[in-house]
């Protein structure tokens, strides 16, 4: 009997024992009784919870076309030597110019562009643009194009080329760092200035009106006469004035001429009435 009590305590020592340590790597937790299963407790573990994935939108299909349309496609690559080099630049001889000087198709094409702009418009204005970003430019373009009044670019070398044998050769200095032009077929001055006060970035260096060459202060000068209609209506009006005192101007001389003969006549006549009196006088004291 004492045998069989101590096998059986040390069998239930070895299952205590192996039942901890299966506790301890499981991290369940310890035995209260001596009844305890694994697998019973194995059911009552609460797991963590799953993290909820986003997924992405699918894409509209009209900005997937979008996209699809303006995807860059990089140009095939190609042998070196197959082709001439695409910088090589045509070359046009100019008739105006020298047979040694040559242009290329772009400046003469610009050339007969800014040829045209000062044969047609009446205003040309030079303005030195002062680091002006494309919004405050895409504004002033369209405040002056309520007035008529049109923004151009060229640059600086061909107007040089255009004036240098033209009769605006004496506007060549103001065409120096980053200048704009405003161009108009008519003399809108007034207007030009008034749109310029809103955009400080565009100093205004010169102008040429009418074919004459005014500097910044002439152009304010020139905005403060009366335009070309005040002034004729105040011609008319005078000469409206006139045509009607003609009549009168034309009697006047006439008038006064024959004033003055009648009082020369009276003039003459006087001297000769006055011996006759003197003689009546002079019968009337003797008798």
């Amino acid at each position: 009997m004492n045998r069989s009590v101590v096998s059986c305590i040390q069998q239930n020592a070895l299952q205590h024992h192996n039942i901890a340590q299966m506790s301890t790597c499981c991290h369940y937790p310890p035995p209260c009784t001596s009844g305890w299963l694994p697998l019973s407790q194995c059911g009552r573990v609460r797991h963590m919870s799953k993290s909820v994935t986003r997924h992405r939108r699918p894409m509209h299909i009209i900005k997937q076309k979008l996209l699809a349309v303006t995807e860059y496609i990089p140009p095939r690559r190609v042998a070196a030597g197959a082709y001439p080099s695409q910088d090589k630049k045509v070359e046009v001889v100019s008739d105006t110019e020298p047979a040694g000087l040559r242009e290329s198709g772009l400046v003469l094409l610009l050339k007969k562009e800014v040829k045209k702009v000062f044969e047609d418009c009446k205003m040309i204005a030079v303005l030195q643009n002062n680091a002006s970003n494309s919004e405050d430019m895409l504004t002033l373009r369209h405040r002056l194009h309520k007035h008529s009044l049109t923004v151009k670019f060229f640059p600086n070398e061909v107007i040089r080329t255009f004036l240098k044998d033209s009769q605006y050769c004496n506007m060549a200095p103001l065409f120096i760092g980053q200048t704009v032009l405003i161009v108009s077929k008519q003399g809108k001055v007034k207007e030009m200035l008034s749109t310029l006060r809103g955009s400080p970035q565009m100093v205004l260096l010169g102008a040429c009106i009418d074919g004459t060459l005014l500097s910044a202060q002439g152009v304010q000068h020139y905005a403060k006469l009366p335009s070309v209609t005040t002034v004729q209506g105040e011609l008319v009006s005078g000469l409206t004035m006139l045509t009607s005192r003609t009549a009168s101007m034309l009697q006047h001389h006439p008038a006064h001429l024959s004033a003055l003969l009648r009082q020369y006549v009276r003039q003459q006549e006087a001297p000769a009435a006055e011996p006759g009196a003197k003689a009546g006088e002079g019968e009337g004291a003797v008798a």
